[in-house]
């Protein structure tokens, strides 16, 4: 007794099978020959000619055309498959076409399931037909695919944009909902076109000369299954072959490729629009949504959680005073007063204080231009713990970004370099989530009317305006926590309207004896160099109060590696022996009141 039954005769004007259409060498049977193996390719379904009634089923070995029958009662089988294998009439659905024409597999979202194992195993792939008028066809004549399994689907199939996870922060001490870059699993999860990561395959292959597929995959920072569909993509064109020749089947990864001749005048065309040759880029909307979920604003740091973070520096209480609320509002803080006095290593201090790890893109994709973010000189990559996410992404500490008297205009902006045609990200920019120090301000070559007018719009809006070199702007959110430190006076630098956008103002003052002591102390220790006590009283008393020396914080440190550098030059010990420190001292205060007359005696 047959399974299934035989497809309805064709209807008037349909035209039937061409009987005469001579076999192909895949539905010819063939012996193979004794003295080789022979690898058949898998069976490929016969096409209709134009005009043609329904196609013909694919053909399958004989040992899968021997389904086994389903339970009668089991409710997860579809009603028209176990009706075809009983061979009792199918119970007709709303909406579903008259017995006599071509049956519709086309069922309602609730309907369709993903098949288990043996159903897959044991039945060709189903394809949707043309459905009568009013069957539920979908518009366009789009065909309904089914589902994708559970496993890629719902919350588990998240973009880098939208992804999170409830993960433990050991400085925040409870589950928080972070953001977290889920690894794609297919190219459309990448949020990139395929033809944009061919021309990242062939600029790889062009530059390096040849590679192996797993090599391109570290590359681009992709998945290994996704370039493998890439590469053979390419290979079908002929821009892409196998050194040596081979196959493309398992172990693809392992296999070496290299550039063909004919792809000369399509890499030349890619070359001249951009030679950026790295990891994958993030595309723009994606970047955005991440920044605003790792965002610096709202902390909640206590004074008990700052002590710990800025390891032996030695603060007075209303320092931490000033700068927690400070950090706490993510805004922007004002630091001012005597140079040499802590300023920088204050703020080095501030970024250790917020909470948890960011991720950073490599680059990220505007417009089609591709804008590099990473900057291994800026952000510090923590330690890889095997968590699985996107690569295309670099899990790193918040970042402090310091600039000083170098900035200009021109760095605050997107830097296109025309040899390389792609950007570089602006130091605002890759600060983002973290801190920026506009260290020495007012010391810069662009006056400080300038820089400040560049600045307010974001520190009050926290949105950044950055221009493409097509003259397009775009808007970049800022998230940063900015820092402006000067040794100058405060009042010929700033204005009311920059004053009223920085909300905390603080000034960092000088060491008083005892903090001199206790920086020394702290210094020797580091230094390897045995401490005394009345060494520094003699410095203090023979060097400081005759001449009303002020101290500073950096004094300790400056002085004493001057003392170990004589030591060592002396051939002896480092250790704070008076004659040591007085040489320190005459080198390191030294006053430049400008060119002296030489005497009579002199000249003589």
């Amino acid at each position: 007794m047959t399974l299934f039954r035989r497809p309805s005769p064709p209807a008037a004007g349909e035209s039937s099978h061409d009987s005469s259409r001579s076999a192909t060498p895949t539905e010819s049977p063939s012996v193979p020959d004794s003295s080789s193996p022979v690898l058949s390719a898998p069976p490929r379904p016969r096409m209709s000619p134009p005009g043609a009634g329904p196609g013909l089923p694919e053909r399958r070995p004989a040992a899968a055309q021997r389904p086994v029958a389903p339970p009668a009662e089991d409710p997860e089988f579809p009603t028209e498959r176990r009706s075809a294998l009983s061979g009792a009439p199918a119970e007709r659905r709303p909406g579903q076409p008259q017995p006599g024409g071509s049956p519709s597999v086309i069922v309602s979202s609730q309907e369709r399931r993903p098949p288990s194992a043996s159903q897959a195993m044991s039945f060709p792939e189903r394809r949707p037909q043309a459905a009568a008028p009013g069957a539920g066809a979908p518009p366009g004549g789009q065909d309904r695919r089914v589902a994708p399994p559970a496993s890629f689907s719902g919350q588990d199939r998240r973009t880098a944009a939208t992804g999170s996870r409830r993960a433990l922060d050991s400085n925040a001490g409870g589950a928080v909902d972070r953001f977290w870059p889920n690894q794609p699993r297919m190219l459309e999860d990448t949020g990139l076109t395929a033809t944009f990561v061919e021309e990242l395959v062939l600029k790889a292959l062009f530059f390096a000369g040849e590679m192996r597929g797993m090599d391109l995959a570290s590359r681009l920072q992709l998945p290994t299954a996704v370039v493998d569909d890439i590469i053979e993509g390419l290979r079908r064109q002929k821009y892409v072959d196998i050194r040596g020749g081979g196959s493309s089947g398992v172990g693809k990864s392992t296999m070496i490729y290299q550039l063909t001749p004919f792809v000369t005048d399509v890499l030349r065309q890619i070359l001249e629009r951009n030679r950026y040759n790295g990891p994958a880029p993030i595309p723009f909307q994606e970047y955005v949504a991440a920044v605003k979920k790792q965002t610096v604003r709202g902390n909640r740091i206590t004074r008990s959680k700052m002590q710990d973070k800025f390891g032996d520096l030695i603060i007075r209480d209303y320092i931490y005073d000033g700068i927690g609320p400070a950090m706490n509002s993510g805004r922007a803080i004002f630091f001012y007063g005597p140079p040499g006095n802590g300023k920088t290593a204050i703020c080095q201090g501030m970024v250790n204080c917020f909470d948890g790890d960011i991720f950073i893109p490599h680059a990220i994709l505007i417009d089609d231009f591709v804008v590099r973010v990473f900057d291994s000189n800026l952000h510090k990559p923590v330690e890889d713990d095997g968590a699985s996410y996107d690569r295309r992404w670099v899990r790193c500490r918040r970042p402090l970004v310091v600039v000083g008297g170098e900035l200009t205009l021109e760095m605050l902006d997107l830097v296109y370099s025309p040899e390389v045609k792609y950007y570089e990200a602006p130091f605002q920019m890759k600060a983002s989530n973290g801190m920026l120090l506009i260290d020495d301000f007012g010391r810069q070559k662009v006056s400080p009317r300038d820089l400040l007018n560049r600045w307010i719009v974001p520190l009050e809006s926290d949105i950044d305006m950055l221009t493409l070199h097509t003259g397009k702007k775009l808007q970049v959110p800022f998230d940063v926590f900015a820092a402006f430190s000067t040794n100058l006076d405060p009042s010929a630098l700033v204005d009311d309207a920059f004053l009223r956008r920085v909300r905390y103002k603080l000034e960092v003052q000088r060491p008083d004896e005892e903090q001199f002591h206790q920086i020394f102390e702290v210094m020797c220790r580091k230094r390897g160099v045995a401490y005394s006590a009345n060494a520094v009283d003699y410095l203090i008393d023979a060097h400081y109060r005759p001449h009303n020396r002020p101290f500073a914080a950096c004094q300790p440190r400056d002085l004493l590696d001057q003392v170990i550098d004589m030591s060592y030059y002396l051939g002896q010990e480092p250790r704070l022996d008076p004659a040591l420190l007085d040489a320190a001292v005459r080198s390191y205060f030294v006053r430049f009141d400008g060119p002296s007359e030489p005497t009579a005696a002199s000249a003589s």
